[in-house]
């Protein structure tokens, strides 16, 4: 993957820089003057400009036009430039990929989905990663990698997909190569260590325990990649978009865990396996689960599923999260993941009344439970872009 020209994003390691960047992707195309925001940062005027200059001459600011002021001459207005980065998120789920390639804004400019199969076997499922991600972002050797025609410029600047794999899906148009490529964020079911990037004994596959799949995937590609839970991708990914406060956010696929944000921040816990929402019990003599134990939430909620009892599914779900709520105090519940999103009223009115109940045997007010607006594989993005706006855990 050829990843010369343009400026290298992650060398940009300044925390006042990294608030003025912050402060300009928050204001959107409309823009902010310098004084404005030596106002909000408590930097002085001489600092933001000397910033900003920087800035603009690393291609990453543009004037956005003039605003009038209320003495002196019109002050100029910057704005973020979305295309001068980009960062590919994956999203690896039991049986499908999902990976998106988004600018600096968080906004999606490409999308590719893939069949997968995660118990195929570590080489794999590396090599689907790198195919989809090469196809992605149009560069690197992806005909090498697919055996098949790799991606085509197309006339109007896009690209025209060979045939890439069968088993591979474009459902929006793929955007010409990025100039710079910061990296590739990849979320999946845990439990892992993010700060090395191996996984653990992901429930179902123990034979993943102790793969180092971010130095796999970083050699194959060429390029920086972060590894994390698919919870704790999401939930940054929320974070950034402007979730405030402390949150849960439980995610039900094919598997079931949560991403804890607490006080605006990502909590991975002291060795990164915090969210394992999934595997407490709630039942001692119930059906045996993936992870060994018996009566994991995870395994009640995928059996109800499985037989067509959703509120039954919904029932144990909010049973978990009650239980969540009253050991953490979070101010909100977030719910996402396929099943969930197969019928997301009967799983937010389902776990909701059984918060409420909870709550008012408690004489408390109820923690509002509501449908996650987002997905994972673009939280796995923001595991790379988040950092270059001092947003590392949210």
């Amino acid at each position: 993957m050829n990843l010369n020209g343009g400026v290298n994003l992650l060398a940009l390691r300044s925390h006042n820089a990294a608030l003025v960047l912050d402060l300009l992707r928050t204001a959107d195309a409309d823009g902010i003057s310098r004084l404005e925001l030596a106002e909000r940062t408590g930097l002085t005027p001489q600092a933001v400009s000397k910033i900003t200059a920087r800035l603009r001459a690393d291609g990453l600011v543009a004037e956005a036009g003039h605003r009038a002021s209320t003495g002196g001459k019109p002050r100029t207005v910057l704005r973020l430039v979305p295309e001068a980065g980009h960062a590919v998120g994956v999203h690896l789920d039991r049986d499908e990929l999902r990976a998106v390639l988004v600018d600096l804004t968080g906004t999606v400019v490409g999308e590719r989905r893939a069949a997968l199969d995660f118990g195929a076997g570590a080489e794999a499922v590396v090599r689907t990663v790198a195919r989809e991600v090469e196809a992605l972002t149009g560069v690197g050797d992806a005909e090498a990698l697919t055996g098949a025609g790799g991606v085509k410029p197309s006339a109007d600047g896009g690209a025209a997909l060979g045939h890439l794999a069968e088993a591979s899906a474009v459902v929006r148009p793929i955007a010409p190569p990025p100039r710079s490529l910061l990296g590739v964020g990849v979320a999946l079911p845990g439990p892992l260590d993010h700060a090395r990037g191996v996984l653990h004994r992901v429930t179902g596959f123990p034979e993943w325990d102790g793969f180092p799949l971010r130095d796999a995937l970083a050699g194959r590609l060429g390029t920086p990649v972060v590894v994390d839970k698919d919870t704790n991708a999401a939930a940054l990914g929320f974070a950034v978009a402007g979730e405030r406060g402390s949150f849960a956010y439980l995610h039900l696929s094919t598997g079931l865990g949560a991403g804890l944000v607490i006080g605006g921040t990502v909590h991975r816990g002291a060795r990164t396996g915090a969210g394992e929402f999934g595997h407490q019990v709630v039942r001692l003599d119930g059906p045996l689960c993936g992870c060994g134990n018996r009566g994991c939430v995870e395994v009640l909620c995928l059996d109800a599923v499985a037989r067509g009892d959703l509120a039954e599914a919904a029932r144990v779900l909010g049973v978990g999260a009650g239980n969540l709520v009253a050991l953490l105090d979070v101010d909100v519940v977030l719910l996402g993941g396929r099943t969930v999103a197969a019928a997301p009223e009967a799983f937010v009115r389902g776990v909701a009344a059984v918060v409420e109940e909870r709550a008012r045997r408690g004489g408390e007010e109820p923690v509002p439970v509501r449908l996650a607006s987002g997905e994972v594989a673009e939280g796995a993005a923001q595991l790379l872009l988040a950092p270059l706006f001092g947003r590392a855990d949210g």
